[in-house]
């Protein structure tokens, strides 16, 4: 049979996981010095943990995992007999795949809770897997890296992950627009439309904007039993530019008026901040995720066509559904797969990277093969990255694979070279060629 791999997943060659490894530091870098500490979560999780948090959409892009054994075993045979899935989930499948890295969060904090510190800042940096349909930038089993905090109501969080937003994003020298909104303006809206109870559905349709455009939208809401006034009622507010501008048509709802309240104070605290990216107010930014009560981030690449690279928001319930009441926690992540997708088309990983191989060795016989090999000694001690070819073959076979590598320096060692205690050193890019000692070569280097 054919190996293959599942649809929506990747292999990754050295040089990807290399690329890959300079996101993640540069990411954990700066998490690290907004003062977050990091933490790890189990692939797996309770199904109870999981469903009920994302939205129906949600629920149905859950990998689910089967019971051990004879799953069957305990089936429910009524279920099975009528092909009813959601019946007979429950009963053949307890555990699923982490779809984020938000929830398990909150059942660590609850689970934890007396054993930590809050306000509690933690990152996490681990794969998690959507039954989507796989498209560009889009898979079934991808990265994301999270900083949260949780156990403080201050909204000077909201302006810190607004700043770790743009500080990343300056260090890898990708441009992005990072856009702000309020789920409570959100809610405000479906309050003076007079769907307040269709709130849910409402914003589901809002999130799609950028895909399916104004006219997509005004359908959707449509087929979700929204009025044509309400719709239209709608489609004026998101129209809206600006925080003062908006404060009129909300007037009439508090909770529109508190999340208006709330996004002039985190731009306040952005008042004296000198962003590297634009930062910037859009009503239209919805979040589709059930559990965002309150500000919404969401990051988009400015040069290149492709899906949000980042998001996040507030959420004062998520501990509650497991059983801790009052805990407000805030968050974003970094969408890993797609910013690295991002950057591989707009040229931006280091051609000089700490992790590529600089020095290979290659030698003529068994004789200068052994002294090579106490040459590379040395230099590996002193912390270079350096190889040697395992064994004296043909000259033009070992110069191959150095190609290969994309070495930086070859240095051939042969008996003229362990008689002088000279050794060559070629630069593989412009082809120069010198005598020098092996300290020489690793002052060089180094």
């Amino acid at each position: 049979m054919k190996p293959g791999i599942p649809k929506g997943t990747r292999d990754f060659n050295p040089d990807q996981v290399n690329k890959r490894n300079y996101i993640f530091d540069t990411i954990k870098k700066v998490f690290i010095k907004y003062g977050y500490q990091p933490i790890e979560t189990p692939t797996m999780e309770n199904l109870s943990t999981l469903t009920g948090k994302y939205g129906d959409e949600g629920d149905q892009l859950l990998f689910k995992v089967l019971n051990n054994g004879d799953f069957l075993g305990k089936a429910d045979i009524m279920a099975l007999d009528t092909r009813d899935s959601n019946k007979l989930i429950p009963s053949i499948s307890k555990r699923g795949l982490r779809y984020d890295l938000t929830v398990p969060f909150a059942r660590y904090v609850v689970m934890y809770q007396n054993d930590i510190s809050f306000p509690f800042k933690r990152y996490q940096i681990q794969p998690v897997w959507r039954a989507d349909r796989p498209q560009k930038g889009r898979y079934q089993e991808f990265y994301q890296c999270d900083v949260d905090v949780v156990g403080s109501d201050s909204l000077v969080y909201e302006a810190e992950l607004t700043q770790i937003y743009d500080e990343v994003f300056n260090e890898l020298k990708l441009p992005v627009l990072i856009k702000v909104n309020n789920r409570k303006i959100l809610a405000g809206i479906a309050e003076v439309a007079g769907i307040s109870e269709r709130f849910a559905a409402m914003t589901v349709a809002i999130d799609k904007l950028d895909k399916i455009g104004l006219e997509g939208v005004k359908k959707e809401l449509a087929n979700r039993r929204i009025s044509d006034e309400a719709i239209q009622q709608i489609v004026n507010i998101l129209e809206v530019k600006n925080l003062e501008d908006l404060k009129p048509l909300l007037e009439t709802s508090e909770t529109g008026r508190k999340g208006i309240a709330e996004l002039e104070e985190v731009f306040q605290y952005l008042d004296d901040y000198q962003a590297a990216n634009e930062i910037t107010f859009d009503i239209t930014l919805a979040r589709g995720l059930n559990y965002y009560t309150g500000c919404i981030f969401e990051v988009s690449a400015k040069d290149v066509e492709m899906g949000s690279i980042g998001g996040g928001g507030r959420y004062d319930d998520l501990t509650g559904v497991f059983g801790l009441k009052d805990v407000s926690g805030v968050g974003v992540s970094f969408g890993a797969e797609r910013i690295y997708d991002v950057m591989e088309e707009l040229g931006l990983f280091p051609q000089d990277d700490a992790v590529n191989l600089k020095l290979l060795f290659l030698s003529f016989d068994e004789k200068s093969f052994l002294y090579a090999w106490k040459q590379l000694v040395k230099v590996r001690a002193a912390g270079i990255n350096a190889e040697i070819y395992p064994e004296p073959v043909k000259m033009k076979k070992q110069m191959k694979y150095a190609n290969s590598r994309e070495v930086q320096y070859v240095s051939i060692v042969g008996s003229q070279e362990m008689e002088s205690g000279q050794l060559s050193l070629k630069d593989m890019a412009t082809g120069e060629q010198e005598m020098m000692t092996i300290d020489e070569i690793i002052e060089k280097l180094k």
